[in-house]
This record gives C-alpha cells, sequence and structure tokens, in this order.
C-alpha cells in the first residue's frame, strides 16, 4: 500500500470529523473516527488490490481484531450508564452530606472534602484516557512512521547482536516444536502465500504447518545473516517485517483456534517465539510516547464539549455527587479495557456516566442532546471509513 496516501487520507479524514463534530459542541469518540478511517483505507485498498488482481492478506481489514474492538466501543457506554447509576445510588445510600448532591453555585468552590474528591476523580479519569487514548496517538504515529519511513522504523534497531542470538535460538526452539505438527501428506510452495490463505480462510490446510516452520527458519536465517535488524539492509526492513507480522499472526491464529492443539509445554515456547517477533516489529520510540500530547488539545478546545456534558445532558446541572460517580466508572472502564488491550470512547463513557446519573438522580434527560450524540455515535465511524476511502482512492490516483 502506497505510504503517503494512505496516511494523508486517514489524517484528513479523522481531523476534518472531529473538526466537525467540536464545532457542533458533541461528545463524538476520536477512537472511533481513528478506526473508521483505518477501515475506510484497508476496504478501500483491498478494493484497489482485488481490482488490480494484487489481493493479499494484509491488503484489508482483519475482521476477527475489529470485531472485537466493536464490541468493546458498544459495551463500554452500557457499562458507563448502568454503573454510574447504581454508583450514585450507592452515594446516596451511604454518604449523607447534601453538599454532595448539589450544582456548583457561580464561582463558589465545593467544600473542602468533595474538592479533593473530585480531584481525585478527575486526576483517575486523566490518567486512564491518556493510558488509551495515548496508545491510539502512538499507534498512529507508528503506522504513519513504517509507512513513509520503513528503513528507520519497520524494525525495532534497538535489538542488537546478543538480542539476535537469543532469537536464533528461540526460532530454533520454535521449528523444531513445529515440527512435531507437520503433516506428512503436506507440501509447501510459497510458504508466505500459504499464511495468507490461512489467516483469509481461518482453515488448516496439510501444509500450513510446514509453511509457518519454513517461514520461521527463513526468518531466523534473514536476521542471523545480518547480526542485527539495524543492518537489515534498508530495502529489505519492510520484507523482513512482514514475514515476522505474517508468522506471529499465523501462530495467534493457530493457538486462538487450537487448530493445531498445542500442548502446554509446545503452547509455551510458541508464545515466547511470538513475544520475540513482536518486540522486533510492535514498538515505540521514546520520542512517539512525548510526542502524544493529549492535555494540549483539551486545553485548547475544552468549552465546547464539557458544557455539553454538564449542562445539556440533563434537565438540571450535574451535581458534584454525579460527577464523581460518572468519573470513578469511567476510569475503571478505561482501566479495564486496557489490561484486554482494546480501545474504548472516552468521551462515550462519560457521557453515558452522566446520563445515567441524570436519570438515577431524577434530574430529567434533555432527550434532542442525547439523540444528536447517539447520531454521532452511530454514523461517526461509517463516516470517517466512507471519507477516508474516497480520500485514499483520490490520492492514490493522482500519486500515479
Amino acid at each position: 500500500m502506497p505510504a503517503l496516501p494512505w496516511s494523508f487520507a486517514l489524517l484528513i479524514s479523522a481531523i476534518l470529523w472531529n473538526l466537525g463534530t467540536w464545532w457542533l459542541g458533541l461528545p463524538a469518540s476520536s477512537s472511533h473516527t481513528l478506526i473508521g478511517s483505518i477501515i475506510g483505507v484497508g476496504l478501500a485498498n483491498q478494493y484497489l488490490a482485488a481490482k488490480a488482481g494484487a489481493g493479499t492478506g494484509t491488503s484489508g481489514v482483519d475482521w476477527a481484531q475489529t470485531t472485537s474492538v466493536f464490541k468493546a466501543l458498544l459495551i463500554s457506554p452500557l457499562v458507563g450508564f448502568f454503573c454510574s447509576a447504581l454508583l450514585l445510588i450507592v452515594f446516596k445510600t451511604f454518604i449523607k452530606d447534601k453538599r454532595l448532591y448539589e450544582a456548583p453555585k457561580g464561582a463558589e468552590p465545593p467544600p473542602f472534602w468533595i474538592r479533593g474528591l473530585l480531584v481525585l476523580t478527575c486526576t483517575g479519569v486523566s490518567f486512564a484516557h491518556g493510558s488509551n487514548d495515548g496508545q491510539k496517538g502512538m499507534g498512529l504515529i507508528m503506522l504513519i512512521l513504517i509507512g513513509t519511513v520503513p528503513t528507520a522504523y519497520a524494525l525495532n534497531h534497538a535489538i542488537g547482536f546478543n538480542q539476535v542470538q537469543d532469537f536464533a535460538a528461540v526460532s530454533q526452539q520454535a521449528a523444531n516444536t513445529l515440527q512435531g505438527y507437520v503433516s506428512p501428506a503436506g507440501s509447501v510452495g510459497d510458504p508466505r502465500a500459504d499464511i495468507v490463505r490461512f489467516l483469509q480462510t481461518k482453515n488448516l490446510e496439510a501444509g500450513t504447518v510446514a509453511a509457518e516452520q519454513q517461514l520461521v527458519q527463513e526468518i531466523s536465517h534473514e536476521v542471523n545473516l545480518y547480526k542485527s535488524l539495524a543492518a537489515v539492509p534498508a530495502d529489505q526492513q519492510s520484507n523482513v517485517r512482514n514475514d515476522m507480522y505474517l508468522a506471529s499472526e499465523g501462530l495467534r491464529v493457530m493457538q486462538k483456534s487450537k487448530n493445531p492443539a498445542f500442548n502446554p509445554a509446545d503452547t509455551k515456547i510458541l508464545a515466547n517465539y511470538k513475544k520475540h517477533l513482536d518486540s522486533a516489529t510492535k514498538f515505540i520510540p521514546g520520542w512517539v510516547k512525548l510526542a502524544v500530547a493529549l492535555g494540549l488539545g483539551t486545553m485548547v478546545g475544552w468549552k465546547r464539549i464539557v458544557v455539553t456534558v454538564g449542562e445539556k445532558i440533563g434537565k438540571e446541572h450535574l451535581t458534584y455527587g454525579q460527577g464523581a460517580a460518572a468519573e470513578l466508572v469511567a476510569m475503571g472502564t478505561i482501566m479495564a479495557a486496557d489490561n484486554f488491550g482494546l480501545p474504548v470512547s472516552t468521551t462515550h463513557v462519560l457521557s453515558s456516566g452522566v446520563a445515567g446519573t441524570m436519570l438515577a438522580n431524577k434530574s430529567g434527560l434533555q432527550l434532542s442532546t442525547i439523540r444528536n450524540i447517539a447520531m454521532a455515535w452511530v454514523f461517526t465511524l461509517p463516516a470517517a471509513a466512507a471519507l477516508s476511502g474516497v480520500l485514499f482512492m483520490i490520492l492514490r490516483t493522482l500519486a500515479k
């Protein structure tokens, strides 16, 4: 896939949609936008590759991973809504200070202990938000760097001679382990094509394990030949990365489907080999981590969204207790998603949490605002996908 067309299409579509929803004051999800943009580019590239007769297992969208993301994006707002409502009821049952259930009065600060509680919950949401959304930003930057400057970022150049020797030993272990599962009736043509077909169909053919084993051996030979990943020639960096990706994904699908049925000891060996593969391809330099400054955008454009969340979801102004309940649930939900490696929308978890507290508090809901938020939730992903897909095809045509 040409790097510049897809990277520009992805970024421009995500920026346009996010700016549009921000201007309207709608708490739309940057996560939805980013994921939709990636899906749009993937589908457009798959269409163009198939049209040209050059489609592969890596030219489109990994729907298994996408389905997991969809589930997280769908379930997390529901968790926010119901758990925030329940937590507010718990607050009211055990905390009798009426000031906690009052709305702010002008510029008057809340009582000291309530202020401390809100500082704690706000800090927790900020940390959780950064831990989840920060990973998306870092992933996006790495995606663009790998596509535009593969010589420097396709492989982890921090892996030197000693690590390569360890990788060779682990590779040999993995190859020996796979040998025990190779079908005598199987034959291997192009191992890469065999693994691509396996990733597309999830159907383990007679030669699939043999193809995986051969790919493992070829990767080990390529890496050993150059002694370190930084020494891999520039024109081979992307090829070695692609081989590592195919081998890693092949093992992931085999282990997930339990076909073949690896025994526990062999599963551990193959998991260790996959970990070594991923450390060579799934890495983030320190400067990229520092570059993801989520706080700057929040400081600049906070007011429109904050007003919607605080004043327009319910028919009454948000109280201290409602805010604390929604924030605690948002923090817990996002951190739980982190542990499962799933992207969720802080915006939607928190907004649905506020709506849940409004219902539990019998404050009423402004249905027009809820409708607008729901429409943004529904349309963000397909709109971003359509926008990025069309932009990708236009830019790719112009780039020829």
